[in-house]
């Protein structure tokens, strides 16, 4: 599949800040199944983009802007190339051990509901991955896509107990399920191309991957109760949201901010 992506985020601010700081996580790699044909990010005012790469592998672009303005625009623009995996991620950057995936974090930490919630799908080895597959269908039908409950902020606990969320709060549930069997778990951000044929959305999307004995890392997306396809563009990871989020900053001064987002992702094989 070649999936052409356009993710457009827009600040406005009602009084200008007198500076602001951002970072990146926009940019995804090239692994197996996944190539990155071209990819480039734009920022609307004259900086620097400055190109590293995080603990997780990630790739992260950061800046400064001093000037006083009212409204900032992010870009981005690309294409990649996909292939059917089964959801099995190889090749890509990995620089950490798995056990570091087994930690807690604010928004993954489970609470007794989660614990008990987990131990339906705890399973031997070598069935891992069946009981892994019996939690992401479970719990695609246990929780109800809602994107008016929760925020950003949500921790998996709260969204499991409300039984509403959005892509992020069903991967959050999955990866603190998951780190209570002792599975390594993390976050994925990135893009879907919709089946529906639905092309723009006010977001990105978000999915988990656990580790599997003789597999590596599987993607799980139990917000669409399905093992991650060729239609799925894999960007960032992390423990959690905030190690993964596309655009994360700071800023002094300025008041009201207002974000927009507008995603726009569609196979180009399709619209040829």
């Amino acid at each position: 599949m070649r999936i052409q992506v356009r993710h457009d985020t827009v600040y406005a601010y009602a009084t200008p800040p007198k500076y602001v700081i951002q970072k990146l996580r926009l940019s995804p790699r090239s692994h197996e199944g996944q190539h990155v044909r071209r990819w480039r990010i734009e920022v609307d005012k004259d900086c620097r983009l400055i190109e590293t790469a995080d603990a997780f592998g990630n790739v992260v672009h950061s800046f400064t802007l001093h000037d006083h303005f009212e409204e900032l625009t992010i870009s981005v623009e690309g294409e990649v190339e996909t292939e059917e995996t089964a959801g099995v991620v190889r090749g890509a950057v990995e620089r950490l051990p798995l056990a570091l995936y087994l930690r807690e974090t604010d928004l993954t930490e489970p609470n007794e509901a989660i614990a008990d919630y987990a131990r339906k799908f705890r399973r031997d080895d070598s069935e891992r991955l069946t009981g892994l597959h019996d939690m992401l269908t479970d719990l695609h039908d246990h929780i109800r896509y809602d994107a008016g409950r929760t925020d950003s902020g949500t921790a998996a606990s709260d969204a499991f107990e409300l039984g509403h969320g959005v892509c992020q709060d069903f991967a959050h549930i999955f990866i603190a399920a998951a780190r209570t069997l002792a599975i390594p778990a993390r976050y994925v951000g990135g893009y879907l191309v919709q089946t529906d044929g639905t092309v723009s959305s006010d977001a990105g999307h978000a999915w988990a991957e656990a580790h599997v004995p003789d597999l590596g890392w599987v993607g799980f997306d139990p917000s669409n109760g399905v093992c991650v396809t060729e239609g799925y563009v894999r960007v960032a990871i992390g423990l959690d949201y905030l190690g993964a989020a596309p655009v994360r900053g700071a800023q002094a001064g300025g008041q009201t901010e207002s974000l927009a987002v507008n995603v726009h992702t569609a196979d180009m094989a399709v619209q040829q």
